[in-house]
């Protein structure tokens, strides 16, 4: 490293430096809440219900306490017995599978390619009896081969949910992320795209039963507006106050996308000429990455990690050991050699808005200090 270059800290992400941006509305929205004593399921949950439906593309949104939330209640209200089958990538955060686990059903798990999303020529494959869902994983920023997904679910009469927990904004002809199938899957999670100050989620759906369905459930099972009980639900409620939060940042979200495709074309043009990687940048017409993540593949691993945050640079190594390799789940691992080779090489850049450019080329410099350039 040169004196240019010399150590220095670049978070992975910088909320407290992004709430500086907006500081003024966020208070504004704090002050409201705080005024009007308006916490649980009120008008500032409707209202961002009603833009996070808007800015998918679908009639309905239901806010819900976390993305795994969204995800157990989507595939509960489909599963009819213990032996239906919902095929899942086997590169994932474990939050999708433990979702169709716990919603009673039994999960099959699919290769990914080289795009860390599902493999679709394998998923037929997998297809049985038994199958009654696909729950393709959108990751990263960049979704999932939803018209081949959704080509495959009516061909075999299945329902899809797509985990689209890290790419809201996405979109495949412009048809956006959590529009494709039963319902869309969103994490609030302070790190997501779209974060909150605390743990949030939400579900997009067109239709009308089974958001309202998903509302009496997400209380406990209450109709509020009658007070029946309608089954055995779950305290999942989106908060009030995350609600108002996720709304003024929900109106900042298009430019931020644009502030990450401008920091994901500076990472191609420095770091293309590196034979020891992969970036993820994917030449397919009409899909559109908005760079949840900007996660790369480095053949030489953890020591490319390694390098990466002794030299200040914060990073995220997720899925080192697949899900499907800890005892602890219960799964039966098949084999799955991109999984396998994508999880001893996957690192993730920092990528949010508020970095600045001069941390941009500082975190370019690191990389290519790595290789000797």
């Amino acid at each position: 490293m040169t004196e240019k270059t010399a150590v220095r800290k670049v978070k992975f992400v910088n909320p407290v430096r992004l709430y500086g941006t907006i500081k003024a509305e966020i208070d504004a929205a704090y002050a409201d809440v705080m005024a009007k004593g308006a916490f649980i399921n009120q008008q500032h949950l409707r209202d961002f219900e009603a833009s996070l439906a808007k800015f998918v593309g679908t009639k309905y949104a239901v806010g819900v306490n976390s993305g795994y939330d969204a995800l157990m209640l989507s595939v509960k209200y489909k599963v009819k017995s213990p032996a239906d089958e919902v095929i899942v990538p086997a590169h994932t955060f474990v939050a999708s599978c433990s979702a169709i686990v716990n919603a009673g059903a039994k999960p099959v798990l699919v290769d990914v390619g080289k795009d860390f999303n599902i493999d679709c020529s394998r998923i037929e494959a997998s297809i049985t009896p038994n199958t009654r869902g696909i729950m393709p994983v959108h990751l990263s920023g960049w979704m999932a081969d939803m018209p081949r997904v959704m080509e495959i679910a009516k061909k075999h009469n299945l329902w899809v949910v797509e985990d689209a927990c890290q790419s809201l904004g996405s979109s495949i002809d412009g048809k956006g992320a959590g529009s494709w199938g039963l319902s869309g899957c969103w994490s609030f999670y302070p790190f997501k795209i779209l974060g909150g100050y605390g743990d949030g989620g939400g579900i997009t759906t067109d239709d009308a039963d089974f958001a309202a369905w998903a509302r009496r459930m997400r209380y406990n099972g209450e109709d509020r507006e009658t007070g029946e009980y309608c089954g055995h639900g779950f305290t999942c409620l989106l908060d009030n106050m995350q609600a108002a939060f996720l709304d003024v940042k929900l109106r900042h979200l298009p430019e931020w996308i644009v502030r990450r495709k401008a920091i994901a074309a500076r990472y191609k043009e420095a770091l293309g000429d590196l034979p020891g990687l992969l970036l993820p940048h994917y030449d397919r017409p009409g899909f559109d990455h908005v760079y949840q993540n900007y996660t790369l593949r480095a053949l030489e691993g953890e020591k490319f990690s390694a390098w990466m945050r002794e030299h200040g640079v914060e990073v995220l190594t997720q899925f080192r050991k697949p899900y499907y390799k800890h005892a602890g789940l219960g799964l039966k691992d098949t084999g799955f050699p991109e999984t396998e080779a994508l999880s001893r090489e996957v690192c993730s850049l920092p990528m949010c808005p508020e970095l600045t450019d001069e941390e941009v080329e500082y975190i370019i410099a690191t990389v290519r200090a790595f290789y000797g350039k």
